[in-house]
């Protein structure tokens, strides 16, 4: 009875199992990212010489956010809320913060109103602090491109 070979080792790499396993993992990633989010997307004022608010940025940060169609946002947790609403909101995450700082970030094309009915609600809520966010324009001229030498 003859013994029967087994066949030769394969040097290639079986790349099927692989792709199959990224494939998986990019459906993964492309799911949670947009629930990953955890800002509102502003177009923010561009200005020319803006002050570095570090705090801001920390997760804790009560960040308010006006939208160009007049929404506004109460961070963190994003909570939609309405202007009137905001003072008790605001006061309750104040409540045991040293840092009595409120920020306000608008988009570049809300309604000039809207934000100051926010600012006034904010005031009126007892808020002493409020920081105002911007981004750095990108010429260092504030949008606006220096006069040309004719």
């Amino acid at each position: 009875m003859e013994k029967k070979k087994a066949p030769p080792p394969v040097a290639d790499i079986n790349v099927t199992p692989m792709v199959d396993v990224m494939l998986v993992v990019l459906i993964i990633f492309m799911v949670i990212t947009p629930m990953l989010s955890k800002t509102v997307p502003l177009d923010l004022v561009q200005v020319r010489n803006p002050v570095t608010m570090a705090d801001a940025d920390k997760e804790d940060a009560v960040v308010i956010a006006v939208t160009r169609d007049g929404q506004v946002y109460l961070s963190p947790g994003l909570k939609k809320t309405q202007a009137e609403d905001l003072a008790p909101a605001v006061k309750d995450l104040l409540k045991d913060r040293p840092n009595k700082m409120v920020y306000l970030k608008a988009d570049a094309r809300a309604n000039y109103g809207r934000v100051e009915d926010v600012v006034d609600n904010l005031r009126a809520g007892g808020v002493d602090q409020l920081g105002l966010l911007a981004d750095q324009s990108p010429d260092g001229a504030g949008g606006k491109k220096p006069a040309e030498k004719m």
